[in-house]
């Protein structure tokens, strides 16, 4: 990600490590983390450098020096963009954490912003939007107010807009916001944090009330979070008495809440979802396990959830 496009500031270490690249791209990883250690001792600061270290190191099979990378980028990286705390985990030196750094998730959606629709629906063979809008119209309602959590580029919004009058979008990524202000589909559109609180969050300043959805949405979104917790407290804050709440997550084993995965993505236990819809009013209606997209040529399975307010 944004290792490879931030330069040292150095334009001899900027040269090693346009080297290690080139090794690396061939294969030879070993090589790579030999000159990405030669640009580090002149740019010792540099933090995209160690995060490519650590991505070398790890590929070459070197653990202990892919770890002591990925922990010296989490000394320079306070804001977490690089994400090295989800690195640290899948190393096994961590523990894997609830949440991913906010920085992190926003970047990486700012930077995939502008392909993100060719990507996905050519690529990655991507169908949750309109999966999870077709569990929707098994309802056979019509919303007043539809809130679209992690509404991403609008893919979810373009297939309910229709059934509904006012539609609301919100996302971390400004650059995915922009892109979703060009389909013309939302009338209203704003930034929002789901791990914060609901008072924090974002979805409730100027007036906007609470319990004002009669659906909530959230497409793809929750792989982007560890523990729901957070997000459930916040759609519990949106939802009007009988509101839908539908979202997607990607399927993750029984045998614990959530685990991330090498993707970098959070997988989630069906029972674990389930447990959560209950402690915050909701009732399970329905559910559809499916593919949600193809990742390295392998599909990455999922589970759709269709949900009622009933408290």
């Amino acid at each position: 990600m944004a290792a490879n496009q931030l330069s040292s500031g150095d334009v001899i270490a900027d040269r090693r490590a346009d080297y290690a690249k080139m090794m690396a791209e061939g294969g030879d990883f070993t090589a790579a983390a030999e000159l990405m250690e030669q640009a580090l001792e002149l740019t010792p600061a540099w933090a995209a450098g160690w995060f490519r270290l650590g991505e070398f190191a790890e590929k070459a099979g070197a653990r202990e020096k892919a770890a002591a990378a990925y922990r010296k980028v989490a000394e320079l990286d306070a804001d977490g963009m690089f994400g090295a705390p989800l690195k640290l985990a899948l190393l096994g030196v961590d523990a894997v954490p609830d949440q991913p750094p906010g920085r992190y998730v926003e970047q990486l959606f700012d930077d995939y912003a502008h392909r993100f629709d060719k990507a996905l629906t050519e690529r990655l063979q991507y169908s949750v939007p309109q999966r999870l809008a077709a569990l929707v119209r098994t309802t056979g309602r019509r919303f007043s107010s539809a809130v679209d959590l992690g509404c991403g580029t609008g893919l979810f919004g373009v297939e309910v807009r229709d059934i509904a009058d006012h539609l609301e979008g919100y996302d971390l990524s400004r650059n995915m916001l922009r892109e979703a202000g060009e389909k013309q589909v939302y009338d209203h559109l704003d930034q929002a944090d789901l791990t914060a609180t609901p008072e924090a969050s974002g979805l409730f300043a100027d007036g906007f009330a609470l319990n004002r959805a009669d659906l909530v949405s959230a497409a793809d979104v929750l792989m982007y979070l560890g523990d729901l917790a957070p997000f459930f407290r916040i759609a519990s804050a949106l939802a009007a008495e009988r509101a839908v709440l539908a979202f997607s997550v990607e399927e993750g084993s029984e045998s614990v809440p959530y685990a991330l995965q090498p993707s970098l993505r959070y997988a989630h236990g069906k029972t674990y979802v389930e447990t959560l819809l209950k402690e915050h009013g909701f009732a399970l209606q329905a559910s559809e396990h499916l593919t949600i997209r193809m990742d390295g040529g392998k599909p990455v399975p999922g589970i759709l959830f269709l949900a009622l307010r009933i408290d």
